[in-house]
């Protein structure tokens, strides 16, 4: 791959960027009304792939949290045409590296040295380049160690990045601009967050730690003393990403494996520790023949105030949802309704947002749930099909949902899109105050 030399880091080089992509993305649907005129039956299937590819081409040089936003709306199918997803997947972990001079100079301004000086030998080549940093094989005193190195320029850009960002998500992939306001605000909190490195050797060691009882999970060791703001070391971990290990065509025991690792590290991340690695996106697992999985980056952690979890969890239990004056309080206190809605209103958003509880509840209300089971996903994939065209929610002045709920949603959906992807059984613990009591009684 070919390394990148430097990385626009004033405002005025970063808009300019936006500004060419946005001139090529024109294009692109200029060629396309040409070409629809010549052919009233062609498809945006190319559209999309030109324009995935100019949008990814220009957030890859520009790194930071415009590529990181393109990477998590890759994980979200319903939002973005497949053409997108598959081309923003690569943000994950093979968007274009750094050059060697510029590892160097962020190692002299992190630590007065040079990676040579800090190490015993220290691979050049990054071997992993995502949107906020790439990983470096070192070793040290016979260790195999991953060094993480953070872009120059990204924590300085990133609310100027994400204000030229907004109106291409709402104009290019028809996104409720309402919504995205409030979307952009968390988003940029967990981005500054995710640029401090020295919360997140804080955060990895926490809980890799408290999570080091679960069964087939690995942590690596963090060394602070060769780590800072912008590079963080951490033990090398062998495995394959998910797609590369799906290739070596593992057993349905190892799957399941590997997926009951994965549903126990976020129920007891989620239920104990009301924080969790909310960056569910198959490049921060490394997977193994033999059903272990090794877990890393913990920059984005999202910790989940009690108010917030306490009304958010009662709705996976059915026997809440049976209450309706206690599923319209919650409604009310996580924000999916709103004082301004009329009656109407409140019967065509309650029954939405019940339905989909129903759907995104459904593998708590059972002990064991296939995730391979392609009808229940074609049943989640076609409900979001039709809320995307419910006038009203697009149309609406006002923000659904605690902003609380846009990463614990969106690590649910990381973590079900995964279990499907290794098509994996498991079985669905969870606190007993989830768990309906007819079905205990029963």
């Amino acid at each position: 791959m070919k390394e990148q030399q430097s990385i626009p880091t004033s405002k005025v080089a970063r808009a300019t960027q936006f500004v060419k992509t946005g001139v090529k993305i024109g294009g692109n649907y200029l060629k396309y009304n040409v070409k629809k005129m010549v052919d009233p039956n062609l498809t945006k299937e190319q559209l999309h792939t030109d324009n995935a590819t100019d949008i990814y081409d220009s957030l890859s040089q520009l790194k930071g949290s415009a590529l990181k936003v393109a990477q998590m709306l890759s994980m979200d199918r319903n939002v973005l045409p497949r053409a997108y997803v598959d081309r923003f997947q690569m943000s994950q972990y093979s968007a274009p590296p750094l050059s060697g001079p510029l590892v160097v100079k962020t190692f002299r301004n992190q630590f007065g040295k040079t990676p040579g000086e800090l190490f015993d030998t220290f691979e050049m080549q990054a071997l992993n380049a995502a949107s906020i940093g790439q990983v470096h094989l070192a070793t040290k005193d016979g260790k195999k160690l991953a060094v993480k190195i953070q872009y120059p320029g990204v924590a300085n850009s990133i609310s100027s990045d994400l204000k030229m960002v907004k109106p291409m998500a709402v104009r290019l992939f028809g996104l409720n601009e309402t919504d995205i306001e409030r979307y952009m605000g968390e988003v940029e909190s967990k981005l500054l967050e995710e640029t401090d490195y020295e919360l997140e050797l804080k955060r990895s060691v926490e809980i890799s730690e408290a999570c080091a009882h679960i069964p087939d999970l690995v942590f690596p060791a963090y060394y602070p003393e060769w780590s800072g703001s912008r590079i963080l070391t951490m033990d090398w971990l062998e495995g394959q990403h998910l797609k590369d290990f799906l290739l070596t065509n593992p057993s349905q025991e190892v799957r399941n494996k590997i997926g009951q690792a994965l549903w126990d590290f976020y129920d007891f991340q989620v239920h104990q520790l009301r924080q969790v690695h909310a960056d569910p996106h198959p490049g921060n697992f490394l997977m193994r023949a033999d059903g272990t999985m090794g877990v890393i980056d913990f920059g984005c952690v999202k910790v989940i105030p009690d108010f917030f979890y306490d009304n958010y969890f009662a709705l996976i239990n059915p026997d809440t949802v049976e209450d309706e004056q206690k599923t319209q309080a919650i409604f009310y206190n996580l924000e999916f309704l709103v004082n301004e809605d009329t009656e109407a209103d409140k019967r065509m958003f309650s029954d939405l947002f019940k339905t989909m509880i129903g759907l995104l509840g459904k593998p708590f209300a059972v002990d064991e749930f296939d995730f391979g089971d392609e009808t229940y996903f074609d049943s989640v994939y076609a409900f979001a099909d039709e809320l995307a065209k419910v006038e009203e929610l697009k149309n609406s002045k006002v923000a659904r949902g605690s902003q609380h709920g846009l990463y614990i949603n969106r690590t649910y959906f990381g973590l079900y899109s995964l279990l499907n992807e290794l098509k994996a059984k498991v079985k669905t613990t969870k606190p007993e105050w989830l768990i309906s009591k007819k079905k205990i009684e029963v």
